[in-house]
């Protein structure tokens, strides 16, 4: 993103008058004073374009400009390493309230998994945005009608699932799937859900576990059949609704993704709160409703501390899975 240039004399105006303006971004708040995200800000993604964490880091980009007058969020994702690549640039950016990050699971499992130098407490969670279970999807001439079938091919032949990153939501359901139901699946990494679903489409992978945002047009269309969805329940919208949970099919596993907002670590409470309070109004917005239903979400938020506290549950539950 390219920065206006304006001379130091301008910018010692605009301090002066507590007006932000192109010169760094928001004007920097004291611990006791407020702070709103004006200006130029980024939106990091951790994953290539066109995958679910894109779609909701494009999404909480346009919806957080909606709600705040004055803000600019443009998109950058730096992909690679399952995620990775895009919290470590993050990790540089401590203490700087002009950067956000649309994060998910990978936040969790990268720890876990990887030796990596942040976890979920080295940034400041602001939003929950919601849930995302993903469904269990096969190319439309696939032999395999049922999740049913596929564990049951997995113990006699080899199957193969794609995955989106080493450490996403799709590899934790097939690792429970497998813990339970005695099998294995070999697993071919990808770094988006776009990535995956035309590997799906092309015959690289026989299986895939894909967010229903992600594959709705290849379902629609008849390209992909969804054999169950990894969710407590069935869909409610009419679009999925048909779809049976893992759990009908003699499989209990349900393990939602969630989708949410962090903002740098170090940064000033007021900062913190700051942010908070944008993404209360987003949450609140036709925006947000209109991302949700679009994604296929559940609408299930939490901001600041409550964000934390569920970070830290929902890690405890992926240290059974993953250690």
């Amino acid at each position: 993103m390219t920065r206006s240039r304006i001379t130091s004399t301008a910018c010692i105006l605009a301090s002066a008058a507590l007006v932000t303006t192109g010169c760094a971004g928001p004007t920097p708040a004291s611990e006791g004073g407020e702070w709103t995200p004006e200006g130029d800000m980024t939106m990091v993604v951790p994953f290539a374009a066109g995958g679910g964490s894109d779609l909701s880091g494009r999404a909480m980009a346009a919806g957080l400009e909606g709600v705040q007058d004055g803000l600019n969020v443009a998109v950058e994702n730096r992909d690679g390493a399952s995620g990775a690549v895009g919290y470590s640039y993050f990790l540089t950016k401590e203490g700087d309230p002009n950067y956000v990050l649309a994060t998910e699971t990978a936040l969790l499992a990268l720890p876990l998994t990887q030796d990596v130098e942040f976890d979920y407490t080295s940034f400041t969670p602001i939003m929950k945005v919601g849930e995302d279970f993903t469904l269990l999807v096969v190319d439309a001439d696939s032999p395999y009608e049922t999740c049913t079938d596929v564990v049951d091919a997995a113990k006699s032949e080899r199957v193969i699932a794609g995955i989106s990153g080493e450490t996403g939501l799709d590899n934790v359901v097939f690792t429970l799937t497998e813990q339970q139901m005695d099998v294995e699946f070999d697993r071919v990494p990808f770094e988006s859900g776009s990535e995956l679903t035309a590997a799906l489409l092309g015959g690289t992978v026989d299986i895939a576990s894909l967010n229903p945002g992600e594959v709705i047009g290849q379902l629609e269309s008849g390209d992909i059949k969804a054999l169950c969805a990894y969710a407590d329940e069935r869909y409610d919208y009419p679009e999925l609704s048909d779809i049976p949970t893992a759990k009908e099919q003699g499989i209990d596993v349900s393990f939602a993704q969630f989708r949410g907002l962090l903002a740098t670590g170090g940064i000033t409470e007021s900062e913190k709160q700051g942010w908070i309070e944008a993404a209360e109004a987003f949450a609140d917005s036709d925006a947000y409703t209109e991302y949700v239903e679009s994604n296929y979400l559940q609408p299930v938020t939490a901001f600041g501390d409550d964000f934390t506290s569920y970070l830290e549950s929902n890690s405890e539950t992926l240290a059974g899975v993953l250690e």
